[in-house]
């Protein structure tokens, strides 16, 4: 493409010269006409005959004055004749240049039009013709995105007052029915407490991914990198959230090589991993198998997680590491996610000089981390 361009440019240069070259061709034409005809004196005869013809002047009297008035005089004569070719071609070039100039304001007032027509141009100024379609069509879908992020910010506002509200609610709540009932049973108040503070609890974990997430964003987080035993960290979180997996029956199959290393934050590394697992599991077909499979390129390491679930469309994997995401609307419960937990997976393997990516085929979803490999 920029071989393309570069010959595009190349194309107009050419024209520009040539245009440059032939006005400096007919100016020298011009200066070499004009001292043949005047400097030569071959102008003379001209003058005479005019005088003759259109003023009626007797022969000898239009040659006197052709004599007196214009010979006498050719040095100026031809000085202005020369100064008047010149303005003449520079008034030309400058009409020349003025109209590409016109053209490019013109194509910039097409650029900044709420329409979706295309820039055009004059055949010779293609390259900037191409150059200010290019942009209107980055406006154009800078705009959108644009809109699409108040979009998100209008979600945000939904989830966070919903989200916060909920296990506040719960909190408040329970509260007040400890201080209303001072002598309420002890089993009663100890239940009581127990869910108050697992709403807090809660509370406290949404509030930890919001601001975590900032943080990412501002780029407040470093890492702490060495070398981790990826197959032990895999089958150690495997087995912490098996929990999780028991609720609706899935199981964790893992197929990756004992000896595999990669150098990362190993904490961090486990915060994506079971960010993944987790959503894994509240996606996944009930009674199905979630694989794990991990293997070694030559510059990569990549990690693989599949699970059975409904598929999911180009538009939502799209969107699926955005922040405050979610797959299924309707998840927005006391114990739905906060739809951060893959945007901060990818901002943490992007901190690795990693990539993670997402695709659905079959009733099958994958997702894969990509990670540099240890040197």
């Amino acid at each position: 493409m920029k071989d393309n361009q570069k010959a595009e440019y190349s194309e107009f240069q050419k024209k520009v010269m040539l245009r440059f070259c032939t006005n400096a061709v007919l100016s020298v034409a011009a200066v070499i006409l004009l001292y043949l005809f005047l400097w030569k004196q071959r102008g003379g005869n001209l003058v005479v005959w005019i005088l003759v013809r259109f003023l009626h002047y007797p022969h000898e009297q239009a040659f006197l004055v052709y004599h007196n008035y214009f010979r006498g005089y050719k040095e100026i004569f031809f000085g202005a004749a020369i100064l008047l070719v010149f303005i003449v071609l520079l008034w030309r070039l400058f009409r020349w240049i003025t109209r590409y100039f016109n053209e490019v304001n013109q194509g910039i007032d097409a650029l900044l039009a709420e329409d979706t027509k295309q820039v055009r141009l004059s055949a010779e100024m293609l390259p900037f013709e191409l150059k200010l379609n290019a942009v209107k069509n980055t406006l154009k879908r800078q705009k959108q995105e644009t809109a699409h992020a108040e979009q998100r910010k209008d979600e945000l506002v939904m989830y966070l007052a919903h989200d916060i509200r909920t296990p506040l609610t719960s909190v408040i709540g329970y509260l007040n029915l400890l201080d209303e009932e001072p002598d309420m049973p002890a089993a009663k108040r100890a239940k009581s407490i127990h869910i108050t503070l697992d709403k807090a609890y809660r509370l406290e974990s949404m509030i930890n991914e919001f601001f975590e997430i900032t943080r990412y964003n501002s780029g407040q987080i470093r890492l702490s990198k060495e070398p981790v035993d990826l197959y032990y960290l895999l089958v150690q979180l495997s087995d912490e959230l098996s929990p999780v997996f028991a609720l609706r029956g899935n199981s964790v199959v893992l197929d990756a090589d004992e000896d595999l290393t990669v150098c990362a934050d190993p904490d961090k590394l486990v915060r994506v991993f079971g960010n993944i697992l987790r959503n894994a599991a509240a996606y996944s077909y009930a009674d199905t198998e979630i694989t794990i499979s991990a293997a070694e390129t030559k510059e990569q390491v990549v990690i693989s997680f599949r699970n059975k679930g409904n598929h999911i469309s180009e538009e939502d994997l799209s969107s699926l590491f955005d922040k405050f995401y979610r797959l299924d609307k309707a998840r927005i419960s006391d114990t739905g996610g906060t739809g951060l937990g893959l945007a901060i997976a990818k901002e943490i393997i992007l901190l690795h000089g990693g990539s993670i990516d997402a695709c659905s085929e079959h009733d099958t979803i994958t997702i894969t981390v990509r990670l540099p490999k240890m040197v």
